[in-house]
């Protein structure tokens, strides 16, 4: 087999290059559709861009907006009030009228909860729509790039003077998040508040309040540290370095082996969802119900929320401290709306893979309008 295949592919060589000395080699390839590489680059770059800009609009309505609104929401109740009939025995039209009385009950009230708002995206969308106008899902946007532009800038000059290790880049993430802490607070309060007719940068919340959620900020800054850190330790332990490094060891180990490194790949990978499940879920509902708990009195929430956090929390006015502890914020967060972010969460990946999947067929459909057959390399 390898003489026929070596004696094929010399074939192959010769015709070639003869072909190529006749000149025949080229004027063929200037016959085909595919002398346009800039026009595809352009198309390309379009098409990222495109991508990038659809990818970012999802996670921030989605994944930002109507996820906040969803970890904040309390669901209404509302009240029926049942007039029982006054005897239920089949005589009672003989009664006399005093064992009439005696005999009446009063009226029973039935409580009903509503079906929360962000229980759908539709419905939440469409809320925010009727309540703030059409360009409401994207409330806070301003906030959001002031936020991540003062974010980076922060980032950089605090890894530059801790160094540029990775312990060094984490500690800075932390200390930028608890640094810029009232501002991302500000983010969340004018998410879930109605319109103001102050701008935005004039209602930054006060020292005080930016005081009280220092320690969350920094707790769930650790806890999204932790899903990178999880992962790369196991990935030391065992020892999958080389095997990524030189993917051909893989090959020289025996089945046995091979299926243990394979189960500790997916391991290191389940340990950095299971890192986000359990350890950043938690801090990130926590951290946005104690930012909302600080919602300045003259501004009403978008939708439904108790600020009291069912008689935990207490005014100031009166003497309490007017934060949510950490604690009450994610026991007063009950199973039910836990599932309504998880089906949320599940729902925005869903859209950024189809999303995702729509422009990388739409980059190649491209690529064969303009290359015709001929797909770039």
């Amino acid at each position: 087999m390898s003489g026929i295949a070596h004696h094929l592919v010399k074939r192959g060589i010769d015709a070639t290059q003869e072909k190529y000395r006749s000149g025949s080699f080229a004027q063929d390839v200037d016959n085909k559709p595919f002398g346009h590489p800039h026009a595809v680059a352009a198309a390309l770059i379009i098409t990222s861009l495109l991508w990038f800009f659809a990818l970012s609009a999802v996670q921030y309505v989605y994944g930002g907006v109507v996820a906040t609104l969803t970890m904040i929401e309390t669901p209404t109740a509302t009240a029926f009030k049942v007039d029982p009939a006054e005897s239920e025995e089949a005589d009672a039209p003989l009664l006399a009228a005093d064992e009439k009385k005696e005999t009446t009950t009063e009226p029973e009230l039935f409580y009903v909860k509503t079906k929360p708002i962000t229980s759908k995206i539709r419905t939440t969308i469409r809320h925010l729509v009727a309540e703030a106008g059409p360009w409401s899902r994207f409330r806070g946007l301003q906030v959001a790039l002031a936020y991540h532009f003062v974010h980076h800038l922060l980032l950089q000059v605090l890894t530059a003077l801790l160094g540029g290790a990775m312990i060094s880049q984490s500690a800075a993430a932390v200390v930028t998040a608890v640094v810029l802490c009232r501002l991302q607070m500000l983010w969340t309060h004018v998410v879930i508040s109605t319109p103001s007719e102050k701008k935005w940068y004039r209602r930054f919340p006060t020292i005080d309040a930016g005081k009280k959620v220092i320690l969350p900020t920094a707790l769930w800054a650790l806890a999204e540290q932790a899903t990178i850190y999880v992962p790369i330790t196991l990935f030391v332990v065992f020892d999958l370095e080389g095997y990524f490094r030189n993917p051909n060891t893989f090959n020289d180990l025996s089945p046995m082996q091979q299926k243990s490194v394979m189960l500790a790949s997916f391991a290191v990978m389940m340990s950095g969802i299971v890192t986000a499940v359990l350890i950043v879920f938690p801090a990130s509902v926590t951290l946005k119900r104690v930012q909302a708990s600080l919602l300045p009195e003259e501004n009403d929430s978008i939708v439904p929320f108790d600020r009291s956090f069912g008689g935990k929390v207490q005014p100031q006015i009166v003497g309490g401290t007017g934060v949510v502890s950490m604690l009450d914020a994610w026991k007063t967060f009950d199973w039910a709306a836990r599932f309504r972010l998880v089906k949320l969460y599940a729902k925005v990946f869903a859209i950024q893979v189809s999303t995702t999947v729509f422009f990388v067929l739409f980059a190649v459909f491209q690529v064969r309008m303009i290359n015709g057959d001929y797909i770039l390399y």
